[in-house]
């Protein structure tokens, strides 16, 4: 018989978070970061990369053209 696999929930910020600009890693879900999907993949930015490129995140550019 075929059974779906179950999988335990997760607590929030069990797992780290890494910046996809920069590389640096947080421990959960961060208030100050930004996350953006682009081509159906999350993505987070760290508040210092996110300062850095707010027009271009604002424009909607996907991170590879900034």
């Amino acid at each position: 018989m075929n059974q779906p696999t179950h999988h335990p929930a997760q607590q929030p910020g069990a797992e780290s978070i890494v910046c996809s600009r920069c590389g640096v890693v947080a421990e959960g879900p961060q208030l100050t970061w930004t996350c953006s999907v682009e081509n159906g993949t999350r993505r987070y930015f760290c508040d210092d990369c996110a300062r850095a490129n707010i027009r271009s995140i604002e424009g909607r550019l996907d991170s590879n053209w900034w």
